[in-house]
């Protein structure tokens, strides 16, 4: 990945068309938009840009291929699935580079996304190998009860552009693994590499047609797609992963259809560190979770707090860390902070940057856009009622603020209203562990930082960062329904 070429070198995938049924189609409109990278602002590619008809099509493509699929031994799954991580690997750097071509991923953020896909296609694998279900005592003599989970059938994904492989896989992989089917709408920004490219790979290895479906569409249009997963009558669950004003409106929509969701919503991550830290690791840990992905993912640390002994080694430490990050081209090896998404991205990052030092906040580190990019920027001082203390901004801007107990600092991250990703930097691990229990967020990480992620765990938020939990060892509570099944081998007496 040398970053030196120009895009129609290294680029072979062209136009972007929809996969349903195990056939690449066009946009039944004929309608395409432009793929453009948020690095070069060159188009990769066209792609297309499909409607509510088109998801009908691949829902009903779904739901054609689910009996046969749910019917496979887990031996068969299993070989789809372990040649499906095979495939990654094999083409590991060719998705390397189309994740930073089309999503700005840098080459460490792009490993992780490249091993935890490979991980959850092995994992997947011995899914089908899991008890289905628990015999349950009866009252009533003779008979013998079961609680069966069974494949609910359809399931549509919607998944981001911010860790487009993992998040598209992890949105599709799990249900798959269950005996379900699945329709998955990737983001406009990584139509490719959310979306075409899990089709490729699982095409090529053996899944069969229909039972994996792709529909992408045009920026501005997610919502006919939605609307059209919602309201058909053989989508059974949906999830999505994204921001949490749109989470709640799915959720709305949701409930009219009386459809189950799994939502993965947004997060005001706090990282604390106590005064018994050790500085230096806490700087590292902090630099890693506040700017992998030039902080662009949601379980990223948004707000540091640090008791007050430590406050000014951590954040004299912390601020030439973060002006040090290399900025610039996500094809260069030693970029660590690479382009913003897009324009609009990178302007609501220099408008909340900007109005939270006009109310008194001080820069650090960064602060000057320099575009395509937002470099590293450390703040302090900044108001309660600025708009970067009071939600999620999605880039590499972090607060730090300085606390005078640890229970300080949980009240502090308490307020939120998000509780996705939490972690403590402590001496005492069993006191992190204590504090940990009283965090409310869904995933809290001691002596660590708060971006990690397995395929197996259960991830997810409280609060307005959703409900549900992701992670193959718990995919089954919320893609499989509960059945009672009774039998008995006698004749049973009846009243009447």
């Amino acid at each position: 990945m040398g970053g030196t070429e120009p895009v129609d070198a290294v680029w072979q995938k062209g136009d972007v068309r929809h996969f349903i049924g195990g056939a690449w189609l066009e946009a039944e409109s004929g309608r395409w938009y432009p793929n453009h990278s948020p690095w070069s602002g060159e188009v990769l590619g066209d792609v297309a840009a499909g409607d509510g008809e088109d998801t009908r099509r691949a829902i009903d493509a779904a739901q054609a291929a689910f009996p046969g699929w749910a019917a496979m031994t887990p031996s068969q799954r299993q070989e789809v699935f372990l040649r499906a991580a095979g495939i990654v690997e094999r083409r590991r750097e060719e998705i390397l580079l189309a994740l930073a071509l089309e999503t700005g991923c840098g080459v460490h953020f792009g490993r992780v996304q490249v091993d935890f896909a490979a991980a959850l296609l092995r994992q997947a694998a011995a899914q089908g190998y899991q008890p289905h279900g628990q015999l349950i005592p009866s009252d009533v003599p003779g008979t013998r009860a079961m609680a069966v989970r069974r494949p609910v059938g359809v399931v549509a994904a919607i998944a981001p552009w911010n860790s487009s492989l993992v998040l598209a896989g992890r949105a599709s992989v799990g249900p798959l693994s269950l005996g379900n089917t699945v329709v998955l709408k990737p983001s406009e920004e990584s139509p490719y590499t959310g979306g075409a490219l899990w089709a490729e790979i699982l095409q090529e290895a053996g899944l069969p047609d229909g039972a994996f479906n792709v529909v992408t569409h045009a920026p501005g249009e997610a919502g006919d797609i939605a609307d059209a997963m919602l309201a058909h009558r053989h989508v059974r669950r949906l999830n999505f992963t994204g921001s949490t004003p749109t989470g709640r409106r799915l959720a709305e929509k949701a409930g009219s259809h009386l459809k189950r969701t799994v939502l993965q919503l947004g997060g005001q991550n706090p990282l604390v560190v106590l005064a018994d830290a050790d500085v230096d690791y806490a700087v590292e840990a902090a630099a890693y979770g506040a700017f992998v992905h030039q902080g662009q993912v949601c379980m990223c640390a948004r707000r540091i707090y640090v008791e007050r002994p430590l406050y000014d080694r951590f954040t004299k430490a912390f601020a030439a860390k973060v002006a040090a990050l290399p900025t610039g081209d996500p094809r260069d090896p030693a970029t660590v902070v690479g382009p913003v998404i897009n324009e609009w991205a990178l302007a609501l990052l220099q408008r909340r940057v900007d109005e939270a030092v006009a109310m008194g906040a001080r820069v650090l580190a960064g602060g000057t856009p320099a575009p395509p990019c937002y470099p590293a920027t450390v703040l302090v001082d900044v108001p309660d009622e600025a708009e970067l203390a009071q939600g999620e901004t999605f880039g590499p801007v972090v607060l730090v603020e300085a606390v005078d107990s640890a229970e300080e600092a949980v009240a502090r991250a308490n307020d939120a209203d998000l509780g996705l990703a939490a972690s403590i930097i402590t001496g005492d691990t069993y006191r992190g562990i204590d504090l940990a229990q009283r965090l409310d967020a869904g995933i809290v990480h001691v002596n660590d930082q708060p971006v990690n992620d397995e395929p197996h765990m259960p991830f997810g938020g409280v609060k307005d960062s959703g409900w549900g939990r992701f992670g193959l060892g718990f995919a089954a509570e919320e893609f499989t329904d509960l059945q009672w099944v009774t039998s008995r081998d006698q004749d049973r007496s009846f009243p009447f």
